[in-house]
């Protein structure tokens, strides 16, 4: 019985495309790079004119500014598809938004506004998985409070005079909310891994262990230590992959390690109440060491937390640098974080928050196995609400952003550097906002696009009717 729940929720795909794709994703690559050389020649004789900035020849001497290859990179390959990128938004990035129009006359170096905005174009880009980026004022009223009570800033550190009684609130809430002692809230989701990690694994606590490691090495048999903390994300944004914790929190009892798991986009998305991958392998809090997340994308807001044992976030409070200098969380932020978990918890008195994560896990099936039904190519795992359909060419990743724009669907279209060459791809996101006829009308023009482009790699065979969800995987706790 354990073993098949560890199965269903460890299913991942990674299908490998024919040999043919990988072959003409590098020719692809290769003409544009010969025409990029041949364009450089073109600029360094005078015959075409380059936009790009350009270290002077009395900087020669100084560390370079730009990097060889991203420079050429940038100025002629990025360069003549940047139309996919940076779309300027006008409305709420909910389930749908609209898009200011804009053209270029110069290959896209510059851009102009025609002042004609794209209305309703469906968002399956943002991560917005559970709908809380919304504009219902009914379930703002409360945020709206907040403004006229405190202002939209603090404008002081927590250590000096930022500290409000609402952010205790919410760290208790958090707390209560991932099953461990106390947690410590930031303003910034960034800033919440590249402040702490520092705070935890400092240079002289680091070299002090190099010195241990080298010159006593591991207990009784004195041989050099392999890993020391190990870190790990809940779902894989780029893959749409689940980690295997079991197995990781196996090595670390094992080897005697620490566990730093980022849930920034599994924490509100996965787990029959959710939770995040803690509770989809149904392992106990206490087995992850520091327990991080984001409010960026399950909550509609900003900001982050650390969880953890009362004496790590103790810690952090003091040697955290983004604890000590950084301004507090804006109290309306906090508001809308302590609203949103109130109802994923069900303590605001409605079933509105399971509801939500229940149609998340239903949207995501559905979407997940109808594409593999038309013959897409997809990453990840079943349970994760980041969908990444494989493009490989680069020609084709370009053609099909442009034209799922034209169908009004907004998708995002990622290539090289930011994943391995042969492996570009369109990025979906999938929210509990979005209704079925949406995800339908998407699935419409993916299966015309798909066609018309030769983007259907797959060489599986899929049922054409898959179990959406499994109702035992939301049955809640008496």
């Amino acid at each position: 019985m354990l073993e098949d729940f560890f199965q269903k929720h460890t299913q991942e795909s990674f299908e490998q495309a024919p040999m043919y794709v990988a072959v003409m994703t590098y020719l692809g690559f290769g003409i544009v790079t010969l025409f990029g050389y041949f364009r450089d020649f073109l600029r360094a004789v005078g015959l075409e004119k380059c936009h790009l900035a350009q270290e002077r020849e009395e900087q020669k001497d100084f560390v370079p500014l730009y990097q060889d290859f991203e420079n050429f990179y940038t100025r002629n390959l990025y360069m003549r598809v940047r139309d996919n990128w940076n779309r300027p938004v006008c409305s709420l990035p909910g389930p749908v938004f609209d898009l200011m129009e804009r053209v270029s006359d110069d290959y896209n170096w510059t851009f102009r506004f025609t002042g004609r905005t794209l209305h309703n174009v469906i968002n399956m880009g943002s991560y917005n998985y559970l709908g809380f980026a919304e504009n219902n004022a009914d379930f703002l009223q409360t945020v709206a409070d907040k403004v006229n009570q405190y202002g939209a800033s603090v404008c002081s550190t927590r250590q000096e005079i930022g500290n409000l009684s609402i952010h205790e609130e919410l760290e208790q809430l958090v707390a209560n909310f991932l099953g461990v002692e106390a947690s410590m809230t930031y303003g910034m989701g960034f800033a919440t891994n590249s402040m702490n990690i520092p705070a935890l694994v400092d240079m002289h606590s680091l070299e002090k262990m190099l010195k241990e490691a080298v010159c006593s090495g591991q207990p009784r048999t004195h041989r050099p230590w392999k890993k020391i903390l190990i870190m790990v994300e809940g779902i894989y944004s780029m893959e749409g992959s689940v980690v295997r914790l079991p197995d990781i929190i196996a090595l670390k009892k094992k080897y005697k390690a620490y566990l730093y798991l980022d849930e920034a986009h599994s924490i509100g998305a996965v787990g029959r109440s959710g939770r995040g991958v803690t509770e989809l392998f149904n392992v106990h809090p206490a087995d992850v060491d520091v327990m991080m997340g984001t409010f960026t994308k399950s909550f509609g807001a900003a900001g982050g937390y650390i969880a953890g044992k009362k004496d790590l976030v103790d810690y952090l409070r003091c040697h955290s640098h983004s604890a000590v200098y950084s301004s507090a969380m804006s109290p309306p932020v906090t508001e809308q974080i302590i609203r949103a978990m109130k109802c994923i918890m069900g303590k605001d008195g409605s079933t509105e928050g399971i509801r939500r994560i229940r149609q998340l896990a239903e949207n995501t099936r559905y979407f997940r196995a109808r594409l593999k039904e038309m013959g897409f190519i997809i990453y990840g795992n079943d349970d994760s609400p980041v969908v990444p359909v494989l493009l490989y060419m680069p020609g084709k990743v370009v053609a099909f952003a442009r034209e799922m724009l034209e169908r009004k669907i907004g998708v995002v279209v990622v290539g090289f550097p930011a994943t391995p060459i042969t492996e570009a791809r369109a990025r979906f996101c999938v929210s509990a906002a979005h209704t079925r006829d949406m995800l339908n009308q998407v699935l419409h023009h993916m299966n015309e696009v798909g066609d018309a482009l030769c983007l259907k790699f797959s060489r599986r065979k899929y049922s054409s009717r898959p179990d959406l969800c499994d109702e035992a995987d939301f049955e809640l706790d008496s």
